[in-house]
This record gives structure tokens, C-alpha cells and sequence, in this order.
């Protein structure tokens, strides 16, 4: 399996993401191809004794900046590691692109370079979130698209499904929709559509969910417009961090408190370890016509690694062909 990776994407390119897509090689037997400033990649495996001479590199010139309009891609930098990487992929020269790169710009070239799954009307991205418990659920949609209509949620529904059935193996995963109340007729006219379209669909619909039972597993899957979904997913990862950083500070106040730390050291790290985002390490962008991952836009060399052992997952399972046959496109 060939994949395609941004080297220069993400707050902690390239250097991250060189040893990242190194470690993935080695341990994953993928083989990388990174897209970026050559001279910039080599200099920096240079000088940080990285060997990667098992990579290949394809040099772009220019680098999409966090901050700039999603449509660089497209016309400002069409020499960027984004752009040539998605262009390398419509045109099969690998099985999949992984960037931590500007997340606007990658679901505009993912939908006008890799192109959409055809029947499907947008595509949507897909973080993997942990819950108490151990295990995880999908929310979709993460802020691809802030406006979406009724038959909109209901492909990210399904689209998530065959993702969860395929590369998380849930069996008949559960489908919730983020709403103000788990009565059917909560909600504004999107959700209380969505509703009725939902029932209908060859899913497993639960109904609908409240951001507060998230946390606790409440279902595999959560459904939603892009708006409510991004605000659902930040919300989610900055409670998490601020409950990490209190219960650090707690146990490092006193030396009583160190002590009964040490006590209880090894549940302490499987908490972290269980709401730890890096090791799901970020998401598909639900709906392209070839396989298109997002990193996390900080990702750390392990962070990255997990991304593209998720992305070979994806590859692996066929979760394109899955979605194509669940939207009944001939």
C-alpha cells in the first residue's frame, strides 16, 4: 500500500511528520510518499539523524497556511503539498492522502481534486471520539459543511455506519442525532426531518441524543449539521483537556497528594490513555471518491503515525465501495 502524506501540513511540520510517517513505514510496512519542500525535508532529517531514504519525496513548492482561504488549494498555491498530494492521488499514483494541514482546504480538495463518491452530496468529516469505557464513537459532521439539509444527515449516517461496521468493527453500530432533547419532536425543522428521513433509513437509528450522554457511550455514531457538530467536537476536546490539566494539578500540589498519586499511578494513565485524542490520531473526510484523511492539526510524530495506521485500515476495509453500495449508486 502506497500513501501519500503532506509533509509540510499541521503546526508541527515537517519534522513530525517525517518521524511520524518513518515510524508508520517501519511498523505498518506502508510505503510513504512525502509531498513537500525537499530541500526543507531533507535538510531537517538531516539534522536530526532521521534516515529516510525509504520514503520517496516529490517536491511542492508552496505550503497552505493554517489560516488562509480553504480555496488555496485550488487557485492561490496549486504547487502546494496539499494540492500536489491530492492530485498524485486523483491520479492513482498512491492508495490514500494523509495531511494535518489547513482542514478547509483539504475538504475542498478532497471533494474538487479526489472528486465525491457519486450520489453523495457533500462529504463530511469524521473524528473518532473516546467515551468512558474504552471504547469510542464517530461524530459526523465535524464542520465540513456548517449548513446541511435533511438528506445530507442522513448519508452521513450512513456513510459513518459502513465506516464503523468496516474499520472500527461495531457490529449494527448505533445511530444518535445531537439534539436539544431525545423526544422526537425536539429540535428545529433540520433535526426534526432528519428525524423522520433517519427511521427510514437502513440504519441502526436510535433516535435522538444529548450532547451530555456523549461522554458515556449513548450510541456509535453521532449525526448532525457541520455547525453543531464542530462546536459538539471542540467542546468535547477542551473539556477533556481541562479535566486532564486539574487532575495534574490535584496530585502534584502536595506531597500527600504525590504519594496517593503514586498509588494509583497505573489507573491514572489508563485514563489518560483512554481519552488520549493521539491515539485515534484524526479522521476521513467522509465521502471522497479516494481515500482522504485529516490529522490532527498539532500532531505529534505518534499522533501522525496513528493516522496512518487508521488511513491503512481505511484502505484495507474498501470503506469507499461500502458507501457506494449503502447510497444505492450504480
Amino acid at each position: 500500500m502506497k500513501i501519500i502524506v503532506d509533509a509540510m501540513g499541521g503546526d508541527n511540520a515537517p519534522l513530525e511528520i517525517i518521524k511520524g510517517a518513518l515510524d508508520a513505514h517501519n511498523e505498518y510496512g506502508v510505503d510513504i510518499i512525502l509531498v513537500g519542500q525537499e530541500d526543507v525535508i531533507k535538510s531537517v532529517s538531516s539534522e536530526n539523524n532521521i534516515d529516510i531514504s525509504s520514503m520517496g519525496i516529490v517536491n511542492a513548492t508552496e505550503v497552505i497556511a493554517t489560516d488562509e482561504d480553504a480555496d488555496a488549494v485550488l487557485k492561490k498555491k496549486p504547487d502546494s503539498s496539499m494540492s500536489v498530494g491530492l492530485k498524485m492521488l486523483a491520479n492513482g499514483d498512491g492508495d490514500a492522502f494523509v495531511s494535518a494541514g489547513n482542514s478547509g482546504a483539504l475538504c475542498v480538495g478532497g471533494t474538487l481534486i479526489a472528486k465525491r463518491i457519486k450520489g453523495i452530496k457533500r462529504p463530511a468529516f469524521a473524528p473518532i471520539l473516546p467515551h468512558f469505557g474504552g471504547g469510542c464513537f464517530m461524530l459526523i459532521d465535524a464542520g465540513a459543511n456548517l449548513e446541511s439539509r435533511p438528506e445530507m444527515i442522513v448519508q452521513y449516517a450512513v456513510m459513518a455506519s459502513a465506516y464503523m461496521k468496516n474499520v472500527m468493527k461495531v457490529d449494527n453500530p448505533r445511530v444518535g442525532l445531537i439534539n436539544v432533547g431525545t423526544e422526537e419532536h425536539k429540535g428545529m425543522e433540520l433535526q426534526r426531518n432528519a428525524y423522520e428521513l433517519l427511521k427510514e433509513a437502513d440504519i441502526n437509528f436510535i433516535g435522538n441524543v444529548e450532547g451530555r450522554d456523549l461522554p458515556y457511550g449513548c450510541c456509535d455514531l453521532a449525526v448532525c449539521d457541520g455547525f453543531t457538530g464542530n462546536i459538539a467536537l471542540k467542546t468535547y476536546e477542551g473539556t477533556a483537556k481541562a479535566i486532564m490539566v486539574k487532575v495534574k494539578e490535584l496530585f502534584s500540589k502536595s506531597a500527600k497528594n504525590k504519594l496517593a498519586a503514586a498509588l494509583v499511578m497505573k489507573d491514572l494513565k489508563s485514563m489518560v490513555k483512554e481519552f488520549d485524542y493521539n491515539e485515534h490520531g484524526g479522521a476521513p473526510i467522509m465521502g471522497t471518491a479516494k481515500p482522504v484523511f485529516k490529522a490532527h492539526g498539532s500532531s505529534k510524530a505518534k499522533t501522525f503515525k496513528n493516522a496512518i495506521r487508521l488511513t491503512k485500515n481505511y484502505v484495507e476495509a474498501d470503506v469507499i465501495s461500502e458507501i457506494t453500495n449503502a447510497v444505492n449508486v450504480k
